[in-house]
């Protein structure tokens, strides 16, 4: 700080004119400076990753995954599950069902049983789909065109 000069006992009373410190400000930046200098050669660097292959059920599901077309969940006589006519496991079928919901806009599920179809077996496929988010689950009552 500097008390300004002049003024004796009968002049101007001294003022007090503030400035700025700059050193601690200079001192942060080049901190900051070596730090990302430092950084720079690791986050450049790169690493592999292996990815496991996906299996052919996924790639079915992905190529009949159209956002466009409705996703049917079908239950036949033998209780076996298919979306949209590609066979799906039943401890499968909710992970794949979450997957699918991703790509599209809504959750709509169709269910497709059979006439035989066994009635636990199609409420089973029922609450895999809503565990895994659908909404609403429309239950189809003609059949479907092939």
């Amino acid at each position: 700080m500097d008390l300004g000069g002049g003024g004796g006992r009968f002049g101007k009373r001294p003022r007090v004119r503030p400035e700025m410190n700059v050193t601690p400000l200079v001192d942060v930046v080049l901190v900051l400076l070596i730090i990302f200098m430092v950084l720079a050669p690791v986050l450049s660097k790169s690493f592999w990753v292996r990815l496991p292959p996906k299996d052919t059920v996924e790639q079915q599901l992905d190529a009949v995954n159209d956002p466009n077309v409705p996703l049917v969940l079908m239950v036949d006589a033998g209780g076996e599950l298919k979306i949209n006519k590609v066979d799906v496991p039943r401890d499968q079928l909710k992970e794949k069902l979450i997957r699918m919901f991703n790509a599209r806009p809504d959750n709509a599920l169709y269910l497709d049983a059979h006439d035989d179809a066994a009635y636990g077996a199609v409420l089973g496929a029922i609450d895999l789909a809503r565990a895994a988010q659908a909404h609403p689950v429309v239950v189809l009552t003609k059949k479907l065109e092939d």
